[in-house]
């Protein structure tokens, strides 16, 4: 997607698509995750009311996204904030773990008018979920998204759409086709394939990664995926290079990749405490977490922030030959 971009001394527009991190807290250990392995924040929860006001300060808000480091089915109001969004003109989504997906919460959120429910599930058996997710609640998820699903059909209900997001490494990548089965069992029509975000701890190592190269038994399991896929009617999606082997493997070489990027002049991503941070990748990717602050959106407010002066130049540095640190690796060892 292409975005104006000002000079870096210049204004920029307010952004049109926004990041609330309405929880950083969450009620799994994922060993992909930095939540799991450092305090990046103080735990928090953003309100209904600091949502509103800061949704109230955006002239226009295309896209609203409602997660971050955390699980947002821990927040009672969300709800709220969808249909507040909803009333603001936004496409409204967020990514759950749906441990909690409830048929209350699958009601509530279609009368809401969601527009995407992610569900996060890495692999297609409990051993599997277990070594990524940290809990033994793969039939609880699996349960829990094949009833949202039938819980859509029986209201006749187009929204949310849903899909299955995983993240996909060495450990889960055989298990792929199985995991576009248990997708077209579920209902669920739509398997969005993610490159790892690593941080060298944990399951979110280098080594993990697909990136560096495909070996043999890795490229077979990904063929099947896609085959299996075309025969079920499941499509897989994935960032930036097409699909298939494309979509978790090694990018295509690109010269200053990261400056393919539009996040810094379109996109806002503000934390559960308010912070406004370079977007959603920059928590997993750099071990500085303090130093990716652009400021507090609810202490200095929405323009103050976005054209205050660490944003302009974390700009001016995003277009140099020397990106911030979170930029560097990104669109050659995860996604754009």
């Amino acid at each position: 997607m292409a975005a104006s971009r000002a000079p870096a001394g210049a204004d920029v527009e307010l952004p049109t698509h926004v990041y609330f991190e309405v929880t950083n807290r969450c009620n799994l250990l994922c060993t992909t995750c930095v939540r799991t392995f450092a305090g990046v924040e103080a735990p928090a929860d953003l309100s209904y009311d600091q949502v509103v006001s800061m949704a109230e300060q955006l002239p226009v808000i295309e896209r609203a996204v409602l997660h971050g480091v955390g699980e947002p089915l821990l927040v009672a109001d969300l709800p709220r904030m969808v249909s507040h969004l909803k009333r603001r003109g936004a496409h409204v989504l967020f990514n759950t773990n749906a441990t909690a997906l409830t048929r209350t919460w699958g009601e509530r959120l279609i009368d809401a008018g969601l527009d995407e429910l992610r569900i996060s599930l890495d692999a297609a058996t409990a051993e599997t979920f277990l070594a990524i997710r940290g809990t033994h609640d793969f039939d609880r998820v699996v349960r829990n998204a094949t009833r949202m699903a039938e819980l859509l059909r029986e209201r006749g209900a187009a929204r949310p759409a849903l899909s299955v997001w995983a993240t996909t490494m060495r450990e889960n990548v055989r298990e792929l086709p199985a995991l576009v089965r248990l997708c077209h069992a579920a209902g669920i029509p739509v398997l969005y394939l993610q490159r790892l975000v690593h941080f060298d701890t944990g399951l979110a190592t280098r080594e993990q990664s697909l990136v560096a190269g495909l070996r043999e038994a890795e490229r077979e399991a990904l063929a099947e995926c896609e085959r299996v896929a075309a025969e079920l009617g499941v499509s897989i999606r994935g960032p930036g290079w097409g699909q298939g082997v494309g979509v978790v493997g090694p990018p295509a070489a690109a010269e200053r990749p990261w400056s393919a990027c539009y996040r810094p002049w379109k996109v806002a991503y503000v934390t559960a405490n308010g912070n406004a941070m370079p977007c959603c990748i920059a928590p997993f990717s750099s071990q500085n977490f303090p130093g990716l602050v652009l400021g507090n959106v609810l202490e200095e407010g929405f323009a103050a922030v976005w054209n205050g002066e660490r944003y302009r130049e974390f700009r001016r540095r995003h277009r140099s030959d020397d990106p911030p640190e979170p930029c560097r690796p990104c669109g050659s060892e995860w996604s754009l």
